[in-house]
């Protein structure tokens, strides 16, 4: 694949791989390492000029080495540097001892360092490689560090975070500021490590595009590099059908707002014309508050059928306030030949048993999108949930391949994973996002997508982005029905 720097992400043990496949190539190793540490110094300079000494903690791996180089770095340029060891420097290996021996000056050991009112902690400690949780005298450091509210600068991922999952491994730093190489990791974009990490620069240090594309995975930062080619532009000569025809399932007549929060976003998304399917019950609550939507009694498997003949209703949502467990898991089955978004009680109604569900949408091209959110994905994916040698990438991934449908794993860090093993981490939600009738407002605009031709996986990472980018624009106390009107259009 061709790997792109502002977008690719890579695991640590892809990382690894370019490392080594980069020494192999002829590039000199230590030169990289070397790249890496003085970007650290120049980020250390730039952000803190006025501190009155660096204090750098260095580990036994490569990691360390970037942070001797970095130590030896802030020395030449006259600031006032201390280093402090993990473990034994003389058991350092490779390019990591070559820098420690460069750098000279003796090391203190970890435990000895006392942070002191002016300080500045460069973190290279442990990196994006770590696997196991970080030893009690670092934990130790980290907790003192902080009791004192010192800047720290990460060298690759606050130690203590796991550059695969984001998870904390007993402790870690708090950064203010990290410095990675190459391209993001997992661990900067899934949480809690997204919000341990500060700021994040991403320095090229100097591996050839070939080497990271042999070996970068399918995983990216959702963006619009994902969906740019399928970003409409509006025909003048098109009428509301060419614009596609969305169709939101309705509840019962006191559950009739999260349809219509779906089909109202589902319309500023782009739809060109959205009905609601109601049941005869609820038909008066919908109506009385529907002008551009329109309204369709559909009041069991009878009514859908007939409906279904209309080709031209390109894609339907199913779940939100829906209700009827029984009903739904009907009417999904039925529309297992359709472009269909499923989301909340349209998941949980097949909780004890999806595997009727992922056999109707195995075939052909992928329809199916599913939204569910920790507690429905555990429903639908138990084992797959519990499974804590899974990420949450790797978690939607597998659950991708069973489904045979686009999972939309939501949360502050939404993964977006289809069958075929492409995921993309979602970055631009704000916090204030997670609010009553924010999901079923994301089901609508991933919907209008389906319905105006989008690829179903295309459909869903366009339409989280575009969802997080609407609840930025509606900004903090939004309510659900102050998204639709903040959906802005797709970038060309």
């Amino acid at each position: 694949m061709s790997a792109d720097r502002n977008h690719t992400v890579v695991t640590p043990a892809e990382m690894t791989a370019i490392d080594a496949d980069a020494a192999r190539s002829g590039i000199d190793s230590y030169g990289l390492m070397t790249s890496a540490g003085t970007a650290v110094s120049a980020a250390a300079l730039r952000l803190y000029p006025g501190a009155l000494r660096f204090v750098v903690l260095c580990g036994p791996g490569n990691n360390g080495g970037d942070g001797y180089i970095a130590a030896a770095a802030l020395r030449g340029s006259g600031a006032d540097v201390d280093v402090h060891a993990l473990g034994d420097p003389a058991a350092l290996k490779g390019d990591a001892a070559r820098a420690c021996t460069a750098f000279g000056t003796a090391v203190k050991p970890l435990a000895d360092y006392a942070p002191t009112a002016g300080d500045v902690v460069v973190d290279a400690l442990f990196g994006a490689g770590l696997s196991r949780p970080v030893p009690p005298e670092a934990s130790r450091v980290m907790r003192t560090v902080a009791s004192q509210d010192l800047p720290v600068i990460a060298v690759d991922l606050p130690s203590g975070v796991d550059g695969r999952s984001g998870e904390v491994l007993g402790a870690s730093f708090r950064a203010r500021h990290t410095v990675t190489f190459v391209a993001r990791k997992p661990g900067h974009l899934l949480m809690p490590g997204r919000m341990l990490c500060g700021t994040l620069e991403v320095f090229d240090i100097g591996i050839p595009e070939r080497i990271l594309s042999a070996r970068a995975g399918r995983l990216s930062a959702n963006g619009p590099h994902l969906w740019r080619k399928y970003a409409f532009t509006l025909d003048p000569a098109a009428h509301k059908f060419k614009r596609g025809h969305l169709a939101v399932f309705s509840g019962g007549p006191l559950s009739t707002g999260a349809a219509r929060l779906s089909a109202i976003a589902g319309l500023r998304a782009g739809a060109g014309l959205v009905t609601i399917a109601s049941p005869a019950a609820a038909l008066q609550a919908n109506a009385s508050h529907l002008t551009a939507v329109m309204l369709k009694q559909i009041e069991g498997e009878d009514d859908l059928s007939q409906w279904l003949a209309d080709k031209r209703i390109g894609a339907f949502v199913l779940g939100p306030g829906f209700g009827d467990l029984q009903r739904a898991r009907q009417y999904a089955l039925m529309l297992g030949s359709h472009k269909l978004v499923l989301d909340a009680d349209g998941i949980t109604a097949f909780k004890d048993d999806p595997g009727p569900l992922f056999k109707a949408c195995a075939k052909g091209e992928t329809r199916l999108v599913m939204t569910p959110h920790d507690g429905e994905f555990a429903r639908l994916f138990p084992d797959i949930e519990t499974d804590e040698a899974l990420s949450k990438v790797d978690r939607a991934i597998v659950a991708a391949k069973r489904s045979h449908g686009v999972v939309v794993y939501k949360g502050a860090d939404t993964v977006i994973a289809a069958p075929d093993g492409r995921a993309a981490i979602n970055t631009n939600a704000p916090p204030w996002l997670a609010t009553a009738g924010s999901g079923d407002t994301l089901a609508g605009i991933i919907g209008a997508h389906l319905a105006q031709g989008m690829p179903a996986f295309e459909a869903a990472a366009a339409g989280v982005w575009r969802h997080g980018r609407a609840g930025k624009k509606a900004g903090e106390g939004l309510t659900a029905e102050d998204l639709a009107a903040a959906i802005e259009p797709l970038p060309a």
